[in-house]
């Protein structure tokens, strides 16, 4: 599962916000807010998919989408739910038009700082956007 959202968060820099990206291995080692999305398979298995945006990252793209130099929290919590919506949304396409897996998403949240602070993680990849950074993670639950 985690290639498929690795991919629709590649098809969204390509296509979405038009930006360069590079796959790291190393999460970035500033603020990063975190939401993340529940995802069950047809085969029934679940997950919890994790899109993470240092706040560089998520302001660049507020500015893409809104045209906001300066956004404050809220605005930049908004972007990043709508922008786990974009990339989760596009993974549950691309996993059934490519491995004929149907899932079903639920509604995106934002994690608090405490639950940032004790996230473990089963798989994660990051990418690099533009001097930013995107964390995507999964956690089987």
């Amino acid at each position: 599962m985690l290639p498929i959202i690795v991919e629709a968060a590649t098809n969204f820099c390509l296509h979405q916000i038009r930006l360069p990206y590079d796959l790291t291995t190393a999460p970035p080692k500033k603020r990063t807010l975190f939401a993340y999305i529940d995802i069950e398979t047809s085969n029934g298995d679940a997950h919890r998919a994790y899109i993470g945006c240092d706040e560089m990252l998520i302001q660049t793209i507020t500015e893409i989408f809104l045209g906001e130099d300066e956004s404050d929290e809220q605005t930049l919590i908004d972007m990043l739910l709508e922008t786990t919506n974009m990339i989760v949304g596009s993974a549950k396409v691309l996993a059934g038009e490519l491995y004929e897996t149907t899932i079903t998403i639920t509604t995106p949240f934002v994690l608090t700082h405490e639950e940032i602070a004790h996230l473990q993680l089963d798989k994660s990849q990051c990418i690099g956007i533009d001097g930013g950074a995107m964390t995507i993670a999964l956690q089987r639950l």
